[in-house]
């Protein structure tokens, strides 16, 4: 599998390029800053140089190309720097430069791994399985970040219209403590936290597995599940954790 990784050097991206290179995948790492680039060559991925800001979507077409990229996972994020003038370009406009880069490769295109976030999607209700505490930590936080919410809705809402194969998965809170391999996975709770590890290892996972995984928004957050099996599980269900409107 060649896989291309946009946002490469955010901490999940390079813990997600350092698994795909150990199980002999070939990764391209595309980042923003010529200075990150050595930290990409070390875990034995491909640094490239482009701009999700400036480049126009073409160039991203034809890297998508020229690699032969079979999958390309979203993890690009503007980190809560610039106000929400940024995040808006980063979080909404850069993402759907992707989906449009990647609708435009000729031929077989890629498939998309979008990493968003819990609790994403229509924020004047609450998905059925939260409890009193999700509530009210969901209504909190939700005021706390409500750009970022904003813009990440309306990334999902254009995905979802988009034709070529993609999976949207949705961390909860991040931490970086190392990796446990387990996880709570699908209609989760908002209360733990899970390692940035472990959603690269369910990136890798949902990357490698087939197309019946295709359309599904799935919830990630702190338990006690292999991550494997409880994707795989959840997966098999058919059913998908995004709670929204389209336009």
């Amino acid at each position: 599998m060649h896989l291309a990784i946009v946002g490469g050097h955010g901490k999940v991206a390079l813990h997600l390029a350092r698994l795909a290179v150990a199980r002999s995948h070939q990764v391209t790492s595309l980042i923003r800053d010529p200075a990150h680039a050595q930290d990409i060559t070390d875990i034995g991925a491909v640094p490239k140089l482009i701009s999700l800001e400036d480049a126009p979507a073409a160039d991203f077409t034809a890297l998508f190309t020229e690699t032969n990229a079979d999958v390309v996972c979203f993890s690009a994020g503007a980190g809560g720097k610039g106000g929400e003038e940024r995040t808006k370009a980063v979080d909404y406009l850069g993402a759907v430069k992707i989906f449009d880069a990647i609708d435009a490769v000729p031929g077989k295109k890629p498939r998309l791994v979008l990493v968003s976030g819990l609790d994403v999607g229509n924020q004047d209700t609450f998905p059925d399985h939260y409890n009193e505490q999700d509530k009210q930590l969901a209504l909190r936080i939700r005021k706390a970040i409500a750009a970022w919410y904003k813009w990440k809705y309306e990334a999902e809402k254009v995905l979802l219209k988009r034709s070529f194969e993609w999976i949207i998965l949705r961390p909860g809170g991040l931490d970086d403590n190392p990796g446990t391999g387990t996880a709570d996975i699908g209609r989760t709770h908002l209360t733990s936290t899970i390692s940035r590890q472990d959603v690269a290892r369910a990136l890798l996972h949902l990357a490698t597995v087939p197309s019946k995984a295709a359309g599904l928004a799935i919830d990630m957050a702190g338990g006690t599940s292999p991550i494997e099996p409880a994707l795989d599980a959840f997966i098999a269900k058919g059913i998908t954790d995004w709670l929204g409107q389209l336009d």
